[in-house]
């Protein structure tokens, strides 16, 4: 992670500090009320091809004895009624502010993989996680509605994980990549705002124009 990168991450966490800390107080308390403990989940993402980290969630869902793999609708049962509520409105997200602080993820940047993923596809996650992982990404914002609706089809853990390594994951990593090639910090800005409309329902849709990175992305440097 480049030093200004980091010094954008930390300077946007604490100005979201004072809205975040009290929103997330009362969130826990209704969770507390409507589905009892454990409040938070932490699952182990890959920061880089060797070194995981927890990242935590708000639990959105009912727990088993081993839970394993991306979501599909094979888990859709076990999402609780505010569990669905956190998940529409990305808020089962906001103790990720921890990971950032800590510096296991940017605001920007693809999604942090599972273990058992970058095990199985090393040479793209090589490639993919040259850049830290974030909360939201370009990738987010262009494939995760399609990912979404592709694997809310699945009815097994074995059919989610078939559909996710064979459509999902090396459409993601292409995105990833363009992300890489025009990445800057006005880009990482721009990205931000687009996630921060679409989650306050400012923005429906992909709203990226078609072809912008073979013409050039509009926030490249003058060579």
């Amino acid at each position: 992670m480049t030093a200004s990168k980091r010094r954008l991450d930390l300077f946007l966490a604490t100005l979201l500090v004072p809205v975040v800390l009290p929103l997330l107080g009362v969130l826990v308390m209704l969770l507390w009320m409507a589905q009892g403990r454990p409040i938070f989940f932490g699952g182990e993402r890959m920061r880089n091809m060797t070194q995981g980290f927890t990242l935590w969630k708000l639990r959105s869902m009912t727990l088993v004895a081993s839970d394993r793999g991306v979501s599909g609708g094979d888990k859709l049962a076990r999402v609780t009624p505010f569990g669905r509520i956190l998940r529409r409105s990305r808020m089962d997200e906001l103790p990720q502010l921890f990971n950032i602080f800590r510096g296991d993820i940017s605001f920007v940047g693809p999604r942090p993989p599972l273990r058992l993923y970058v095990e199985r596809f090393p040479d793209l996650y090589d490639q993919v996680l040259r850049v830290p992982p974030g909360i939201t990404g370009l990738a987010s914002l262009v494939f995760a509605a399609h990912e979404e609706r592709l694997l809310a089809r699945s009815t097994s853990a074995e059919v989610t994980d078939a559909i996710y390594a064979r459509i999902c994951v090396p459409r993601k990593a292409r995105i990833d990549l363009i992300y890489q090639r025009h990445q800057s910090l006005t880009f990482d800005l721009w990205l931000i705002s687009l996630t921060a409309a679409r989650v306050f329902g400012f923005v429906r849709g992909r709203r990226l124009p078609r072809g912008w990175w073979r013409a050039g992305s509009p926030f490249d440097r003058p060579k």
